[in-house]
């Protein structure tokens, strides 16, 4: 077998479909070994059971810090401070529980109707403008970020601020001291918004983490980096949901017609659900270190050996999902893995999926005529991102 260099580069004319060399990867058996940028070798699993049964597995770790971590780019100079994502437990629940409640499906819930207003006031401004228009600037950003603005308790006035900082930390071709440099500023960021809200606590997400550093349960370093990550997982990934999922309606426009002709939610659920398999915006892998050895479909990972866990393939196993390159929102797709699975499991996934249902269910709806402005040959898609998407998407109606 070829050692394949991870990650694999999509093809031009697919641009909703996983690498074509990843597919090869997956037809010659569910593990395979791939070069990093450093050189080392880890595992690369690319099928849905696998994947759902190491995810789970408590011989599993998530600690970017152990060795043999299959990292995505060089740690900057001298470290950084380390997301409770990159974990494992006892850290790793002690900190999400600190950030559980505000994301409870009731909770969520209840912030449906202001999410539906910011969602209908931006398309009132869209409609009321000039066309054709960059629908990612005028829309599809703005969405997430007014809302995880809301929950946090950000001023959404410095959403240049921290848009242009977070397009740097997801950039995978940036040196990592520019990475630093992003990171340090938005840390830097939080950790004001942080002084603010322990001298004058208010009802939102921030203040819930102000409260905590009082009463001694965590540190203010911990909390902003929490906030950073709430910040930049908020509004990137739905943001880019938004764009491509739009984009790969408007592609398909029998499956458009059937969200935009529908009043019944549970289309709607179905759809983002499918969008979710369909699309998968994180295209370099979940990232994992075996901490003993674990036998899988026949091969040996030994402890200390790296695993990537390539979500974008198990998101078209055949075995789960036939006709897995069809967007068919009718199909149940919630086995996908697009949130990931087990205990480090997307905290944020109830809110994303509301606002998508959202969105999904109004735009197409009250801009019924929505088309590309452009060919899909000259829109820019993000090969050189964490996340996957769009940089513009002209529309016109």
């Amino acid at each position: 077998m070829t050692l394949a260099e991870f990650p694999m580069a999509r093809a031009a004319g697919c641009p909703f479909d996983p690498p074509p060399a990843l597919r090869e990867t997956t037809e010659e058996g569910p593990l395979a070994r791939v070069r990093l940028w450093d050189g080392s070798t880890p595992w690369l699993v690319t099928r849905h059971a696998e994947q759902r049964a190491l995810l789970g597995d408590p011989r599993v770790s998530a600690d970017i810090t152990r060795p043999g971590y299959p990292s995505q780019a060089p740690l900057p100079p001298g470290g950084t401070a380390i997301s409770f994502i990159l974990m494992d437990d006892p850290e790793h629940a002690r900190l999400r529980r600190m950030v559980t409640a505000p994301f409870a499906i009731k909770r969520v819930a209840a912030m449906r109707p202001a999410v539906q207003k910011i969602v209908d006031d931006l398309i009132d401004e869209l409609l009321a403008g000039p066309t054709p228009v960059d629908l990612v600037q005028a829309f599809a950003l703005p969405v997430p970020s007014l809302v995880i603005c809301e929950l946090l308790g950000v001023p959404y006035a410095d959403h240049d601020f921290f848009q242009d900082n977070s397009k740097v930390l997801i950039n995978r071709e940036v040196t990592p001291e520019q990475r630093q440099t992003a990171h340090g500023a938005l840390l830097g960021y939080l950790d004001g918004l942080m002084g603010e809200k322990i001298a004058h606590p208010v009802d939102d997400l921030l203040s819930g983490l102000a409260r905590w550093i009082t009463a001694g349960e965590m540190t203010r370093e911990e909390a902003a980096q929490m906030g950073v990550l709430l910040l930049l997982a908020g509004h990137e990934t739905t943001a880019n949901m938004i764009a491509l999922g739009t984009l790969a309606l408007l592609e398909n426009p029998g499956q458009l017609a059937l969200l935009r002709e529908s009043d019944d939610p549970k289309l709607v659920a179905s759809a983002v659900e499918e969008l979710l398999r369909y699309l998968n915006i994180t295209h370099s892998g979940r990232r994992r270190v075996a901490l003993a050895d674990i036998e899988v479909a026949g091969q040996v990972i030994r402890a200390g050996e790296g695993i990537i866990l390539a979500n974008d393939i198990a998101n078209r196993d055949p075995e789960v999902f036939p006709d897995p390159d069809r967007l068919d929102l009718r199909r149940d797709a919630r086995r996908h893995v697009a949130f990931g699975f087990g205990v480090h499991q997307c905290l944020g996934q109830p809110l994303a999926r509301m606002e998508l249902q959202v969105v999904y269910s109004t735009l197409y709806r009250r801009i019924p005529t929505l088309r590309l402005a452009t060919d899909l040959e000259k829109i820019p898609f993000k090969h050189d991102g964490s996340v996957y998407g769009v940089y513009e998407l002209p529309v016109a109606w």
